[in-house]
């Protein structure tokens, strides 16, 4: 409440300080200098303008708590709800423009209208004299002092209310103040509030002196066809002098602030190799500095924890690989595999990153199976194949566990999926043709040609061009045809084309099942097969 009570004194003096030096400092000065007036006539327009500011004062007192009104209930509230503190919050940023409009709406109207009333009624009744040309210039110049007005409280306003945002920032749940932002989202823009400012700064005193000298040469019977003529190249002057200045000014100021948010939108889509040129030579030039700087800082650091990521999957590679000597390298050689296909394929710097991350950990699931099961080198039974056949779903669980969470997500089908086959009879989900994540297609090629050509303790690797025979063999069956038929290609294609080398019955009791093996088979390349 010591804020809140704070921020109404501030705007409070700012109004009053404000009313006052525009309604009576400029305006009874260019009365008072300006007309010639009668005896008991400065009483009667003393009691006019001060019954004109009452009735101002009722009618923009109503509205200025109709504006505060969400701000006042908040801190009313001894238990603040979340509603109410985002309405008091979004309504603190938009008493500034309120207090514009609220000047220019029933402060100015609240008393031009009856100020107005009050001078015909007294005209009438022989009070006061006052020609209704002067009664038109008196309204004109009433305008115009409100729009000085208007911008005065306008940047009064802005600055009153910054502690008071803070502090209703400080209120109710603090994992819903990230929504306490505006967003980027801009209620005045720069170029706009310069523009008009400087405008009505350096128009209005122009104004001002042609309309009080016009005044005051029409109260003194003196004829104004030479004056006008001469002010009226003043005025088209002054005016086209203050417009231009005022558009210079909102360019100057909107031109690094657009180049700044547009690298900035280039920063928030991950492009960390921007840079703003430093083309200014006022306080804009330390802020382009700034962001550079910034940038080539969150630049470094993403290299930094990409390195450190990198090397993490690696090294979870590595640990895996190393509980089998048989298998060391087996995830790098597979990593290195599945990149070859996707370049081919052509696909995204950001889709071969997640192919080779995915890759390094598609067996991390291998790390929850019995080194008894693991290691052994004949065939497997039933059940022991079950528990191999698991390492994929472990693989998944063991990658959820990482936090946050959301940087594993797009690992997670791979691992899944990589013994999936493209016929449908593969494992754990049993799906079928593209239904199989890209990544787990991908590196179910790569993986199944490292564990054909790579020894182990039960059997040698077979021959380069005995391993692509199989796979071609496999196509639209085991493998996806598109991905196995590139990574053919890429290894330098079958040494016999068409002719493809069947593996026998003790063969698909090693790391395949395609080929010689019995159709339904549930072995898969890189794992042994139950026993018959």
């Amino acid at each position: 409440m010591p804020t809140y009570r704070f921020f109404i004194y501030q705007l409070l003096r700012n109004y009053i300080a404000g009313s006052a030096l525009a309604v009576v400092g400029v305006g009874g000065a260019i009365i008072g200098m300006s007309l010639e007036l009668h005896p008991g006539q400065p009483t009667v327009i003393l009691l006019i303008l001060l019954l004109s500011v009452c009735c101002m004062l009722v009618v923009e007192g109503i509205t200025f708590r109709r504006h505060l009104e969400p701000i006042h209930r908040l801190f009313q509230m001894t238990e603040r709800d979340n509603a109410t503190i985002r309405k008091a919050y979004f309504r603190t940023h938009r008493l500034p423009g309120l207090a514009v409009r609220r000047t220019l709406g029933p402060h100015m109207l609240g008393f031009v209208l009856p100020a107005v009333a009050l001078t015909l009624t007294s005209r009438q009744l022989g009070w006061i004299e006052i020609p209704n040309g002067q009664l038109a210039i008196a309204v004109f110049a009433s305008i115009l002092i409100a729009s000085l007005h208007a911008v005065i409280e306008y940047f009064l306003t802005a600055q009153a209310i910054r502690p008071l945002l803070m502090t209703i920032k400080s209120y109710g749940d603090p994992l819903a103040h990230s929504e306490l932002s505006l967003k980027g989202k801009v209620l005045v823009a720069i170029p706009f509030k310069f523009q008009l400012s400087i405008f009505v700064i350096g128009a209005l005193p122009v104004l001002l002196f042609v309309l009080s000298t016009q005044v005051r040469l029409t109260a003194k019977g003196d004829s104004s066809t030479g004056y006008w003529a001469w002010s009226g190249l003043v005025l088209i002057v002054s005016l086209g002098f203050a417009s231009y200045a005022a558009w210079l000014l909102g360019r100057n100021v909107k031109q690094p602030i657009e180049e700044l948010y547009g690298m900035m939108k280039l920063v928030r889509k991950g492009n960390l190799s921007v840079t703003v040129p430093d083309l200014y030579s006022d306080e804009f030039s330390r802020l382009v500095d700034g962001f550079n700087h910034m940038v080539h800082g969150l630049g470094e650091r993403e290299r930094m924890n990409e390195q450190l990521l990198q090397s993490y999957f690696s090294t979870l590679a590595a640990a895996l690989d190393a509980r089998d000597p048989y298998t060391a390298g087996h995830s790098q050689r597979v990593a290195a595999y599945a990149l070859m296909i996707g370049r081919v394929e052509g696909l995204a710097i950001s889709e071969l990153d997640v192919l080779n991350k995915t890759a390094l950990l598609h067996d991390i699931g291998k790390i929850g199976v019995r080194d008894n099961v693991l290691l052994k080198e004949g065939k497997l039974t039933d059940e022991e194949f079950d528990q191999i056949k698991l390492h994929t779903v472990m693989g998944e669980n063991i990658l959820r566990q990482i936090e946050p969470q959301e940087a594993m997500a797009a690992f997670l089908p791979g691992v899944r999926s990589h013994h999936e086959r493209y016929d449908g009879k593969g494992y754990p989900d049993g799906l079928a043709g593209e239904e199989i994540p890209l990544m787990g297609r991908i590196i179910a090629v790569a993986d199944a040609y490292d564990a054909m050509t790579s020894d182990r303790p039960y059997r040698k690797g077979m021959p380069a061009a005995r391993a692509l025979a199989i796979l071609d063999e496999g196509c639209g069956t085991q493998w996806d045809p598109k991905y196995a038929r590139t990574f053919i290609r890429a290894m330098g294609g079958l040494e016999h084309p068409g002719q493809v080398t069947l593996l026998t019955k003790r063969d698909s009791g090693s790391d395949t099942a395609v080929g010689g093996a019995e159709p339904g088979a549930d072995a898969a390349p890189g794992e042994r097969s139950k026993s018959s």
